[in-house]
């Protein structure tokens, strides 16, 4: 049975072949219907542009998101155990307990202040950090990320490791010598002095973060107490304090030195579990000690992430709008231009719900269509996205994404499969929302409008 005897007989169902044919031409316009076909075309790059661009965006974003945070966290723990009032004292008893709770992967003890550590080439101000090797060997991420020296004896060597920008910027490379200054030095008759030490660069690392490479300073732990003065020389239990007359091997085999850190520093098998995990490490406190997690500490930075990757979102969803908006104009048009086909396959016994579904039909493969390209597209370029800039950026001999501004000397990109998703079903939605009032109107013309026209 032919189409047209289908149309008559009514043996035409919903979405038979007859109307897909239909629809598929009225995609293909002639030479009179060219200008429709133009904007059709038009409609499908901008719906195609706008879903790969909201891919690219986003897994560009979460990319940077995971990389600064996977960075940030690697270094810096994902809470933070410190005194309230008082010296941290006794902290390896705190450090075993820690260890000991489900869900914690390790606990680091870390000594640090602040200092102004000068090279061959110029000066600057520095954290340092004091840490033992043990403490170094689970730190992949800084254990991982030496180009130049090595941890080999770590904790004897009495050596520094900085970052690679800062050697640079010292003019300093293995071996060299580093002046390392602290204001709070040795209190003399004359007054303070500046506590001025100098150390020989055994290791140069690199994590990829400016503000890691140019600003931290490790040394070994014990000299980093001794150097920050984090210590208490107390009376040992059962001896009597020495005399007036002792000497000086007397005096220090009374005394012991009784070490302090500036804070324990935990790592927990999953981050985001921070509101159990807290409960799980205080339940370990025998004092008084405050818990600070990564969220807190960064609260302000990831906070404003997660309002830009919402409000790019929304943002780079116009285009798809805008898009959508034009497959109504398209559409719109298409119905006029046909209006006497329409009323043909009216009088022929073309159900109103046929013509509805044919016209909805061709809008909706002009929105399918993009949003298949625009995500084959979004995700070559957001699978290649630093490949892509480092070869744009040679072409035209530009720093695109210069590290000194965002943090990472790469531009990373994750995928987020949820989010490919949402970004098509957006587009589906929308497109097809887009057909519906020009397949509505072409459903409702008069045939005998339509076949006077």
């Amino acid at each position: 049975m032919s189409d047209r005897a289908a149309i008559a007989s009514g043996g035409a169902g919903p979405f038979s072949r007859f109307e897909f044919l239909l629809a598929g031409r009225y995609l293909r316009a002639r030479r009179k219907e060219r200008f429709v076909s133009v904007i059709a075309s038009l409609t499908l790059i901008g719906v195609a542009l706008g879903v790969a661009t909201l891919i690219v965006v986003m897994s560009v974003m979460n990319g940077f998101r995971s990389e600064l945070l996977g960075k940030i966290l690697g270094i810096n723990g994902h809470f933070i155990v410190q005194t309230v009032a008082e010296p941290f004292e006794g902290y390896q008893s705190v450090v075993d307990r820690i260890e000991g709770v489900d869900g914690v992967r390790y606990a680091i003890p870390f000594a640090e202040g602040q200092a102004l550590v000068s090279g061959q080439a110029d000066s600057t101000g520095v954290l340092v950090r004091g840490i033992e090797s043990r403490s170094i060997d689970k730190l992949t991420t800084l254990h991982d990320s030496i180009i130049l020296g090595g941890w080999d004896s770590w904790d004897d060597g009495g050596g520094v490791a900085i970052g690679a920008r800062l050697a640079e910027r010292l003019g300093v490379t293995i071996g060299d010598q580093v002046t390392i200054v602290n204001p709070d030095g040795t209190m003399t008759p004359f007054g303070q002095t500046a506590a001025m030490r100098v150390y020989p660069v055994s290791v140069i690392f690199n994590l990829g973060m400016p503000e890691f490479d140019n600003f931290y300073l490790y040394m070994p732990m014990e000299e980093t107490q001794a150097y920050f003065k984090l210590f208490e020389d107390r009376l040992k239990p059962g001896v009597e304090m020495p005399g007036v007359m002792a000497t000086d091997e007397e005096i220090d085999a009374a005394y012991e030195r009784v070490p302090q850190v500036s804070g324990v520093e935990v790592f927990v098998e999953d981050p985001d579990a921070i509101g159990t995990m807290r409960d799980r490490i205080q339940a370990t406190f025998d004092r008084p000690l405050a818990l600070a997690d990564w969220q807190q500490r960064n609260a302000t930075f990831f906070s404003a992430l997660q309002v830009e990757r919402v409000v790019m979102f929304v943002i780079l969803s116009m285009i798809i709008l805008v898009a959508a908006f034009n497959i109504i104009a398209s559409l719109v048009m298409l119905v006029k231009d046909k209006g006497p086909d329409i009323a043909v396959l009216r009088t022929m016994g073309a159900t109103r719900g046929a013509i509805l579904r044919v016209f909805s039909m061709t809008g909706f493969a002009i929105g399918l269509s993009g949003t298949f390209i625009g995500l084959i597209l979004g995700l070559v370029v957001a699978i290649n996205a630093e490949a892509l800039r480092s070869g744009i950026s040679n072409l035209l001999n530009i720093s695109i994404f210069p590290p000194e501004l965002f943090q990472l000397s790469s531009l990373p990109s994750r995928v987020d499969p949820a989010e490919v998703v949402a970004v098509v079903g957006l587009s589906l939605v929308l497109t097809f929302l887009a057909t519906l009032y020009p397949a509505w109107r072409a459903a409702r013309l008069d045939p005998v409008q339509g076949l006077n026209k």
